[in-house]
């Protein structure tokens, strides 16, 4: 195997499990502080995470993005796929290490009770009673972090401050969203956590919206506002 893409896969790794463990410990604690905490612990991590590897995979650490990547003809189908599977294993290793780190007795300390643990899962209001209008929620607002991608990075509109736009639209769909569906924005974010809480009846639907929000983002910037000629 290429050396170049086994380095690129191993960053794509380390930049999700950073992502998850950051984001899945930042909603861990959002009750005791608020909805700021997530918003911006994500959209902070994102934006140091494209500066520390973006020279190295691009950054994606999202398998929605990566997807978006794909169908605008950014990336390969094996590369694609390689990148998905890694993104949603260190998505998955971060949420295991959220759990061991915090036994009952530190769950208990810090939030009072074991049941005010909520493993970092992206859910909210919506999530339980109205599914398929969380996933739509998600998928509009995917679209708008892949189209931050596309138009600041993808096609250099933003130069050096790419990071800045896309971390700062991540703060606020999370801001806008968290609240509604826990403004996942990303597969990887959400599985990890819902695997370890042992509810997984959301994420198919979470998958659609967010991989088709990705999907129609990467088609739309690529064949409608397309800026590189």
């Amino acid at each position: 195997m290429d050396n170049t893409f086994i380095k690129e896969s191993l960053a794509e790794f380390i930049g999700t499990f950073v992502l998850v463990f950051i984001g899945g410990f930042s909603v861990v604690v959002a009750p005791l502080f608020g909805l700021l905490v997530p918003a911006f612990a994500h959209g902070l991590i994102v934006i140091g995470l494209i500066y520390t590897y973006g020279h190295i995979s691009g950054t994606q650490i999202n398998p929605a993005v990566t997807l978006g990547l794909l169908v605008g003809g950014k990336i390969n189908v094996t590369k694609a796929g390689v990148f998905i599977g890694v993104q949603l294993f260190g998505g998955i290793i971060a949420a295991i290490l959220i759990v061991v780190t915090m036994p009952e007795p530190a769950q208990i300390a810090l939030l009072g009770s074991t049941e005010a643990f909520n493993y970092g899962q992206t859910v909210g209001v919506l999530t339980d009673d109205y599914i398929w209008t969380a996933a739509i929620i998600e998928a509009i607002l995917t679209f708008f972090l892949v189209s931050a991608v596309y138009q600041s990075a993808v096609f250099g509109k933003s130069s050096n401050l790419a990071s800045i736009s896309i971390g700062f639209t991540l703060i606020a769909c999370i801001l806008a969203g968290g609240p509604l569906t826990g403004a996942s924005l990303n597969p990887a974010r959400s599985l990890g956590p819902a695997l370890m809480a042992g509810e997984l009846d959301y994420i198919l639907p979470y998958f659609v919206g967010l991989f088709g929000g990705g999907a129609l983002a990467g088609i739309f910037h690529t064949y409608v506002l397309n800026t590189e000629s």
